[in-house]
């Protein structure tokens, strides 16, 4: 069973899981916060509905997310000009100085979890997790008779 890849990972996401859990809250953070920081800061401002769909996160979450953000001055909602029913979501300096020191959580933690590979080994994970993923994200495909 241990050499199963879909228990390897299994296990080593829920082992990913607790660490970007507890780096997070160690930085007072959450994962949501970086994910809609670093949206913004490299994408730019957009709609809230846009942000939920840039960064993959629930309407519901996104919403929660950018009350947290904006109460501690991550970013602003501002009346979009080209069509007054909508608010666009900005960074903030201060939101941009934010998303700089999570990436660095960020840096930290994959190094915890990818500490036993060198630089050509991590390389070629992230290579093949991205080949996965991007098969995966398409849909489920039906299993195979058996």
């Amino acid at each position: 069973m241990d050499r199963l890849p879909s228990w390897l990972l299994n296990q080593n996401a829920a082992y990913a899981g607790r660490l970007v859990s507890d780096g997070f809250s160690a930085a007072g953070a959450r994962g949501y916060h970086y994910r809609v920081l670093t949206s913004l800061d490299v994408d730019g401002p957009t709609t809230q509905a846009n942000l939920g769909r840039r960064t993959g996160i629930y309407p519901s979450d996104i919403v929660a997310t950018i009350n947290e953000l904006q109460a501690n001055g991550y970013v602003m909602r501002s009346l979009d000009k080209t069509d007054k029913r909508r608010n666009l979501v900005s960074i903030t300096p201060a939101g941009r100085k934010r998303a700089k020191e999570l990436t660095k959580t960020v840096a930290t933690i994959q190094d915890a979890l990818l500490e036993p590979l060198d630089e050509t080994e991590r390389d070629e994970l992230t290579r093949l997790l991205v080949k996965l993923h991007e098969h995966h994200r398409q849909g489920f495909p039906p299993l195979p008779s058996m």
